[in-house]
């Protein structure tokens, strides 16, 4: 081989190919998608294919969405329901991720526990309504109880199953080194498990966001789900579909938000 062509080979650039599977943000698709279906839907509607029995147009809706902002009803059925959701999802979050470090470093708690969630989490959280308003009233307490409850038991499944996949190797290897048992904890089993941690919050929040429509369509004067079943007890399809417009941006800014926790968090990550 000429010099030349050594120098043409040692100087070719090597392609990385060590990327993984990191997906590449791609924001407008998820835009173009959403304008597609309203695109299709406004044009099923106005041209008879659609049935406005069956679908309103998406015109229609973002009109009454318009006027709910102006008179000021929007505000004062989102105040009460964002109250609730935070309220009840706060409780469920914080004592299922406490309770499911505890089952996942604790022999004796995951005895304990872990039969108790087994038969408590099958359970379908909206039967349970009944029996929070004997509880708690038909106030804010059973509300607030439903929620906790829906979100506490799959947060507990998703946190211990999240300390049970932690690297045992990280954690030998704190062990050889001298830590103690808080540092391993703190430093290894917690960040090791906090992506599953966070993949269970989104599920239990919107289980919340669910749950909360149901505990709203029971003794509640305000609130998105109280507006859904009026709108549905008067066949008001602009209303309705505004309303389950409300519940989608809510559950979509829900999810940017543990998103931007996960980002942060989670930023060691490659």
């Amino acid at each position: 081989m000429s010099d030349a062509a050594a120098e043409v080979l040692t100087q070719r650039p090597v392609v990385y190919r060590g990327g993984g599977f990191a997906p590449s943000p791609r924001r407008w698709v998820g835009f173009a998608v959403f304008f597609i279906l309203i695109f299709l839907a406004e044009w099923g509607t106005r041209s008879g294919w659609i049935s406005a029995l069956t679908l309103p147009r998406p015109s229609d809706v973002l009109e009454t969405f318009q006027n709910l902002y102006a008179t000021g009803l929007l505000f004062k059925h989102l105040g009460p329901s964002l109250s609730r959701l935070f309220m009840g999802a706060l409780v469920g979050v914080t004592s299922g991720v406490a309770l499911g470090v505890l089952i996942g470093l604790f022999s004796y708690a995951r005895a304990g526990m872990v039969p108790l969630v087994a038969a408590i989490f099958p359970i379908p959280k909206i039967a349970l309504l009944p029996l929070f308003v004997i509880w708690f009233g038909i106030g804010e307490g059973s509300k607030y109880a439903l929620i906790a409850f829906g979100t506490f038991t799959p947060t507990v499944v998703a946190t211990y199953g999240a300390v049970d996949n932690v690297d045992r190797t990280l954690i030998r290897m704190g062990q050889s080194f001298g830590l103690s048992w808080f540092s391993i904890v703190r430093k290894i089993v917690l960040p090791g498990a906090m992506p599953g941690i966070l993949s269970g919050l989104r599920i239990s929040l919107a289980i919340a966001i669910i749950l909360l429509v149901a505990a709203e369509m029971l003794g509640a004067e305000f609130g998105i789900g109280a507006y859904i079943l009026e709108a549905g007890a008067l066949y008001d399809l602009e209303r309705l579909f505004a309303g389950v417009v409300i519940l989608s941006i809510l559950g979509v800014l829900v999810s940017a938000a543990v998103g931007f926790v996960e980002h942060r968090l989670l930023g060691w990550r490659v």
